[in-house]
C-alpha cells in the first residue's frame, strides 16, 4: 500500500485554529502554537460566559422586581411567597417587565400578593 501524508489534514486543521484566532493580539494570531492555546482559552471563556449570562440576568430581574416592591411597600421576599400562596405563577423576567412597563398592573399584583399572605 501507498504511504499516507498528512499535510493536507495538517494544514487544514491549523489553518482553522489560525481562522478562529483572527483579530488576537501579537502572535496569538500569527503563531499555531500561541493560537492553539488562546482559541481554546477563549472557548473555556465563552462556555463561562454562557452560563453567566443566565445568572446576571436573573440578578438584574430580581434587583428590578426588588426596587419595584419597595416602591409599593413590600420586599422582594414578601412578594414572591405572596404570588406564590396567590396562585400567581409569573416567571421574575415577567415580573421584570412589568415592573418597568406596567407599574399599575405591578401594583395590582403588590396587593393580591399582600391580601394572600
Amino acid at each position: 500500500m501507498a504511504r499516507v501524508k498528512g499535510a493536507v489534514t495538517t494544514r487544514k486543521r491549523r489553518k482553522k485554529i489560525l481562522k478562529a484566532a483572527k483579530g488576537y493580539w501579537g502572535a496569538k494570531s500569527k503563531h499555531f502554537k500561541m493560537a492553539k492555546q488562546a482559541v481554546m482559552k477563549s472557548g473555556n471563556y465563552a462556555f463561562a460566559g454562557r452560563k453567566m449570562k443566565k445568572r446576571d440576568f436573573r440578578s438584574l430581574w430580581i434587583t428590578r422586581i426588588s426596587a419595584q416592591a419597595k416602591i409599593n411597600g413590600m420586599n422582594y421576599s414578601t412578594l414572591i411567597c405572596g404570588l406564590k400562596k396567590a396562585g400567581i405563577n409569573l416567571n421574575r423576567k415577567m415580573l421584570s417587565e412589568l415592573a418597568i412597563a406596567d407599574a399599575p398592573a405591578f401594583a395590582e399584583l403588590c396587593t393580591k400578593a399582600k391580601a394572600a399572605l
